[in-house]
């Protein structure tokens, strides 16, 4: 018996969201869509609303979970989808806005006798071109999903658009969906952008591992290094370690110099840190994301995804192993030249490259009281 596909529909532009869901339902006999309303949720209530291509076909009130909404999703949502399979050829998943569906996909991943078959990220265009630039958090939106929810509404945003498997671009004036279509290709990288009248049930498989690796730093999938309708993305790829203190020193100057940014860094006195980058409308993280291939035993190898042993096989060097720099910047009118040299400026001289790994060890350590 073939399993049943799941879809998961995702955005934060609840109107686009909403009729993709309509859309799927009605090009699909058979077809049923799940959401979590969480309007009420400042009083405790979550609802769990089920719809089909007539309508809504059942609205029930769900317990909050040990007081954790992401728990109360991922406890009934589940149980949900095994029943309804029984009785359809394809369900769909409308998370809330402010979800992020990568922790949606790889529970439905874990669902016997169905299969995931798309993470779709529904973006209205001028909605798109205004959040991308936005200094609100979500709450001042009333999206929250919870009183300690601080995320920003652009960091959400590019998280949603990045990890889909097919971005849905909505109707609006021309000229903001010829923009919006060339932002998403660029933080896409390579993603599928369609418009909202021509979309379409995909299939699946789909393997979340993979969905997963595009977006993780150490198997970044990355867009296009070009300039396409005012939009740029540049690609920095270095050999060289960078010096601690002269990054540090430059952070304020590259977190402001692009829309967004990500990627990957080596910084000279942390030589077996390989570093996460992500950075949107100037919010900068800069985490721990474990040790360089190089660094650990040849056991590793086999342990981590194949998209990690494929992006540590490009990037091998005999002397420094899969060590590396590798950013990706997209933004309007980037200054190439400029970055370049920023970027450049912090990297270790040939003096300070002779002077070997003893003495990186000693430089002052600005990032310590982040990464430690």
């Amino acid at each position: 018996m073939s399993s049943i596909p799941v879809v998961v529909v995702a955005g934060l532009h609840a109107e686009v969201r909403a009729e993709a869901v309509r859309g799927l339902l009605a090009a699909t006999p058979h077809s049923v869509a799940v959401h979590h309303d969480l309007r009420g949720i400042g009083h405790g209530q979550v609802e769990r609303v089920v719809l089909d291509a007539w309508g809504v076909r059942e609205r029930v009130d769900v317990l909050l979970a040990h007081g954790c909404v992401s728990c109360t999703i991922r406890e009934d949502v589940l149980p949900v989808i095994e029943h309804l399979a029984g009785e359809s050829r394809l369900l769909v998943i409308e998370t809330w806005g402010s979800v992020e569906p990568r922790a949606v996909a790889e529970q439905v991943a874990k669902v016997p006798g169905v299969h995931l078959a798309g993470v779709l990220t529904a973006v209205d265009p001028t909605g798109l071109l205004n959040d991308l630039g936005c200094g609100e958090r979500l709450r001042a939106r009333a999206l929250t999903a919870s009183e300690e929810d601080e995320r920003y509404v652009a960091e959400v945003l590019v998280r949603q658009i990045e990890y889909a498997s097919t971005l849905v671009l909505g109707a609006g004036e021309p000229e903001d969906v010829v923009l919006a279509r060339t932002v998403l290709e660029h933080l896409g990288a390579g993603t599928p952008v369609t418009p909202l009248d021509g979309l379409t049930a995909p299939r699946g498989p789909l393997d979340a591992e993979t969905l997963a690796a595009r977006v993780d730093p150490e198997s970044l999938r990355l867009p296009v290094d070009q300039d396409s309708d005012g939009v740029a993305t540049m690609i920095w790829r270095r050999p060289r370690p960078l010096h601690p203190v002269r990054l540090y020193e430059a952070i304020d100057d590259l977190a402001a110099c692009a829309v967004r940014s990500r990627g990957r860094l080596w910084i000279a006195n942390r030589s077996d840190l390989l570093l996460g980058w992500d950075c949107v409308s100037g919010l900068l993280a800069i985490e721990d994301r474990g040790q360089w291939l190089a660094a650990r035993s040849d056991l590793a190898w086999s342990k981590v995804t194949p998209a990690r042993r494929a992006a540590a096989s490009l990037d091998w060097r005999p002397q420094t192993g899969d060590r590396t720099q590798l950013l990706a910047f997209t933004g309007p009118e980037l200054d190439r030249p400029a970055l370049t040299h920023l970027l450049d400026r912090c990297l270790l001289t040939e003096a300070e490259m002779r002077a070997g790994s003893e003495a990186w060890s000693a430089y002052a350590d600005p990032f310590a009281p982040v990464l430690d």
